[in-house]
């Protein structure tokens, strides 16, 4: 990370979705670097003010680095006005929660897909540097509208990102990630609202399998993809994993035993995630601690598709949540107490983002 922070030294840096969990990790990481401008760009005006006040009380000194901007990604006039000077951008905001999503798919598309295209426009219209866009495991063999969308919009940046660095020297990219924890509406502060009030810990089905990533561990997975990436790739953390019924256990050997209440699956659930794909795998540089997935380089030469082809059209096996690396109760312990939240919830603290 220390390298990646050199290269932002009197930058200015664009946060979409800048009020949510991902948001205030970077802010935490980048407010007190040499950083020289963050702008934090949301619809959401209480959220902004939530920030604001918690910055200006934790970090008065660095905090008038940091600007609000009101707007909303489906709107690419607004996109235009928070891009305008701006070096960088983590494009953070979308729509995430699966059951919403599948209720109101057509919301789903104008913010993930949408909004999306339009970052896309105004970072490229702007000049922009390099723009990195968060992605979700969901995307990857979609079954769910969340995912679906998630997906069309990876597609999305690998149709536009040789143009756009042609037109304007603006390098498009993407990262994959899993259940990053303690993300607003993920399951953890869930279940431990549930065992603070003595209600049943609510589990869909104990043998899904799910990554577990900390949002330190996202932030260094886009400061990875920002300065590794070429046009289009896509970038994956190899990441531990654990069963829903083992995340329960190891959040109430922290927080108190309670009750377990199986509710079964909800709209669009899976029985665990895919970070990377069979095909994908063909297309994907080990690099260590991250996989490289490379744009398909092909043109729209329909001769290359019906009339020479590829011998091979994907790898032995996805990467999923079954077959990492997957945690005990006592790993997932270990794990949980990564998250600042966690370590908040347990010494009484309050959250930079408002839950």
């Amino acid at each position: 990370m220390s390298n990646v922070v050199d290269l932002f030294k009197d930058k200015t840096l664009v946060i979409t979705g800048g009020t949510g969990s991902f948001g205030s990790t970077v802010l935490k990481h980048f407010l007190t670097t040499d950083i020289g401008e963050i702008r934090i760009f949301s619809r959401d005006e209480k959220k902004q003010d939530w920030m604001r006040h918690v910055l200006q009380a934790q970090y008065s000194e660095y905090a008038g680095k940091v600007r609000f901007f009101i707007g909303d990604v489906r709107n690419v006039d607004s996109v235009r006005d928070v891009m305008y000077g701006a070096n960088y951008v983590f494009h953070a905001a979308a729509l995430k929660e699966v059951p919403s999503c599948e209720f109101f798919p057509m919301e789903a598309v104008r913010t993930n897909i949408n909004g999306t295209d339009n970052v896309i426009t105004a970072a490229v219209e702007n000049n922009v540097e390099r723009v990195v866009f968060l992605s979700t495991d969901k995307a990857a063999y979609p079954i769910n509208t969340m995912g679906m969308t998630k997906a069309v919009a990876e597609k999305v940046v690998g149709a536009r990102a040789q143009v756009a660095y042609e037109r304007s020297g603006t390098v498009l990219c993407c990262t994959r990630y899993g259940n990053v924890m303690c993300s607003r509406g993920s399951v953890i502060p869930l279940f431990i609202d549930q065992i603070k009030r003595k209600a049943p810990i609510t589990i869909t089905d104990p043998n899904m399998t799910r990554f577990l990533m900390n949002l330190d561990e996202a932030v260094d997975l886009v400061a990875f993809a920002f300065e590794n990436a070429e046009p289009g790739d896509l970038f994956i953390q190899k990441a531990d994993a654990s069963t829903i019924g083992d995340l329960a256990k190891g959040v109430m050997k922290l927080f108190g035993e309670t009750d377990v209440k199986i509710i079964g699956s909800r709209h669009g659930e899976k029985l665990y995630e895919t970070l990377m794909t069979r095909e994908e795998r063909l297309r994907s540089t080990d690099m260590g601690h991250y996989f490289r997935i490379s744009p398909d380089a092909r043109g729209l030469n329909y001769d290359k598709f019906y009339v020479e082809g590829t011998v091979q059209t994907e790898g032995d096996e996805s990467y999923t949540s079954h077959n990492t690396n997957l945690l005990d109760v006592d790993g997932v312990v270990k794990k949980i107490m990564t998250t600042d939240y966690v370590k908040e919830e347990l010494e009484g603290r309050p959250h930079l983002v408002e839950a």
